[in-house]
């Protein structure tokens, strides 16, 4: 009896053994119902890291755009403020009658090219058109000058107050009426992206901000009739109209451009600065207005007050590259006197 319990014992252990054996593991469907399963969670995990990496990258472009504007019109709305500057022992006197040369018609404080990129010999007086379908086409070369400022009246030592573009203070006392500091803005490539550029003088280019494809300038005047010399007409230094540098120009006639030139009073100021490849969230393509979205009188399409298809890049359409991009728009009162 003792025997057959024993084996019955022993049957019975084998027997939940075998079970358990057959038991352990995964069966072939359990295994591809697994893997799958892993590979949603796998995937959604992987999508979720992507958003969020697009997310932040979003966020740093739109933060770096902000900073590159808020530069952008805090250094231009100072050099334009400077435009006119004269120091005091000239601007308290009145210019010598019966010059010649250019002191009979001194280059203005304020003067441009439209849709041109400046020379290198000489910046402030002479440009080349751009070529349209490049980087940078339609937008305009800004020039400004003014004196720097002494410490008090016949110190002979620079205050240090005035700056250039590159943002340097001039520390030279201007030794005659016409000596005069030179900034001059403009759009060109830098380590293979447009940017913002700055002149002072001969064979002389700095950039100043990277990622501004488009730069435009109108100019606040005060009764100045395009391409016309302006004549005997009265002023009341209050701009009645905003031109483009070409309409400044009377054909030549030197005297009566600069004349033009002088009757300038604000200036309107557009630009559209991008961010890196991959740092927008829409791709696809857009319209921007450097100058505004405002209509015209009778009421046309949006930025019709300020754009034009005259004037290439007061229209951007930079096409779908996935690119961030911000328009800038400010006007700039001039603070001084921009005559002789």
């Amino acid at each position: 009896m003792k025997t057959l319990h024993a084996q019955a014992v022993f049957s019975s252990c084998r027997t939940a053994a075998r079970e358990a054996g057959r038991q352990s593991g995964l069966t072939l469907v359990e295994l591809l119902v697994a893997l799958a399963i892993s590979s949603i969670v796998a995937v959604a995990a992987v999508s979720a890291l992507i958003v969020s990496r697009q997310g932040l990258t979003t966020v740093d472009a739109a933060s770096q755009l902000r900073d590159n504007a808020r530069f952008a019109t805090d250094l231009i709305q100072r050099l334009g403020v400077q435009a006119g500057y004269e120091d005091l022992i000239y601007a308290t006197t009145n210019r010598p009658a019966n010059v010649t040369g250019i002191g009979a018609n001194p280059e203005p404080y304020v003067s441009g090219f439209n849709n041109s990129t400046p020379s290198a010999t000489a910046p402030d007086s002479s440009a080349t058109a751009r070529t349209a379908g490049t980087i940078g086409y339609g937008s305009d070369v800004l020039v400004l000058r003014y004196q720097a400022s002494e410490t008090f009246p016949g110190s002979g030592v620079s205050d240090k107050t005035m700056i250039n573009c590159a943002g340097s203070p001039s520390s030279a006392i201007p030794q005659n009426r016409d000596d005069r500091m030179l900034s001059v803005l403009y759009v060109d490539i830098s380590q293979g992206e447009p940017s913002l550029m700055c002149s002072t003088g001969p064979s002389t280019g700095y950039p100043i901000i990277q990622g501004v494809e488009n730069f435009q300038v109108l100019y606040g005047v005060d009764n100045v009739t395009p391409n016309t010399a302006p004549g005997s007409t009265t002023t009341d230094s209050v701009a009645d109209r905003f031109l483009r540098a070409d309409q400044m120009v009377v054909t030549g006639d030197v005297v009566g451009t600069n004349a033009n030139w002088r009757r300038v009073r604000s200036l309107r100021i557009g630009m559209v600065i991008r961010g890196p490849v991959g740092s927008a969230q829409d791709s696809s393509a857009q319209t921007f207005y450097p100058l505004g979205q405002a209509k015209n009188a009778s009421g046309g399409s949006a930025g019709s007050a300020m754009s034009s298809s005259n004037d290439p890049g007061t229209i951007f359409s930079p096409g779908a590259d996935s690119r961030m991009r911000q328009v800038v728009t400010f006007t700039i009162h001039l603070r001084n006197e921009q005559g002789l």
